[in-house]
């Protein structure tokens, strides 16, 4: 049978999800969980990677076995096996031709950047960081440029192993809450650092370097050398991927909440 788990990890305890010859990998840890709880090797087949430092509150993945359990103790058991900052948050059984990734139709990141004169403590390695003032609303517009489909070379790493740069942006937010900025991103895939490359050069719209149509700039000149600096990996997280609803998934989707007083 196949077994769809939703999972929720901090990713500074891994070096990303892949597995790792010394076995620091997101997917080391969840598959020797399962292999210790169903009795024989386990291999699971997740949506998308997460580079090291990148959190994930909805990613979802995908393994075989023949071990007969019921999916509320395929949770119980496999959280009893993992550490504490790794978590199954539902099973759901699917048909053989469900794939974590390749029936996938959209993802969805956020980018928690605190935007203050002094870096947070409490929300260290949780959140990014940027000390000057940023201007939301220009950033907001130049994140509009984004939405659509594009050659988002601009935006990818030297490393992406990924065979077009062409990808689709359903969506770009940019929004003020308290002293954080939180980017959301929606789109079909996403490149090797995509994320963290878009995020970086709307912090240079916001303090003032370009204008919003720099962005625009970007995208037509597809060369990565023009483009500002990759972001830090802190305060990114994988919030959800979407599929057809004929899966009969849980929630996907898992979005962060703020609860301040003063949000614009």
């Amino acid at each position: 049978m196949r077994i769809a788990l939703a999972l929720e990890y901090d990713g500074n305890h891994f070096c990303g999800w892949q597995t790792q010859p010394e076995g620091c990998g997101v997917q080391n840890c969840l598959e020797l969980a399962l292999s210790n709880m169903a009795g024989h090797k386990i291999d699971v087949v997740a949506a998308g990677r997460t580079d090291t430092g990148v959190h994930a509150l909805s990613q979802v993945v995908h393994f075989d076995t023949d071990t007969d359990r019921p999916l509320s103790a395929w949770v119980r058991g496999i959280n009893a096996n993992l550490p504490i900052f790794v978590r199954v948050i539902w099973a759901h059984a699917v048909p053989d031709d469900f794939h974590a990734r390749f029936s996938a139709r959209r993802r969805d990141y956020q980018f928690i950047l605190y935007n203050a004169p002094v870096a947070p403590a409490v929300m260290a390695n949780k959140a990014s960081w940027f000390h000057l003032p940023l201007d939301v609303e220009k950033m907001a517009e130049a994140a509009q440029f984004l939405v659509g489909e594009h050659d988002f070379s601009a935006f990818r790493a030297s490393e992406c192993q990924a065979k077009s740069p062409i990808r689709i942006l359903y969506q770009v937010d940019v929004k003020k809450h308290g002293d954080c900025v939180v980017f959301s991103f929606s789109g079909n895939a996403f490149l090797h650092h995509q994320v963290r490359n878009m995020v970086g050069a709307l912090v240079y719209v916001g303090k003032g370097s370009f204008e919003p149509d720099y962005m625009q700039s970007l995208l037509l000149a597809r060369d990565r050398t023009k483009a500002p600096p990759t972001f830090s990996p802190d305060g990114l997280y994988l919030t959800g991927v979407g599929y057809e609803d004929y899966w009969g998934l849980p929630a996907t989707r898992r979005y962060i909440q703020f609860f301040t007083s003063n949000d614009n």
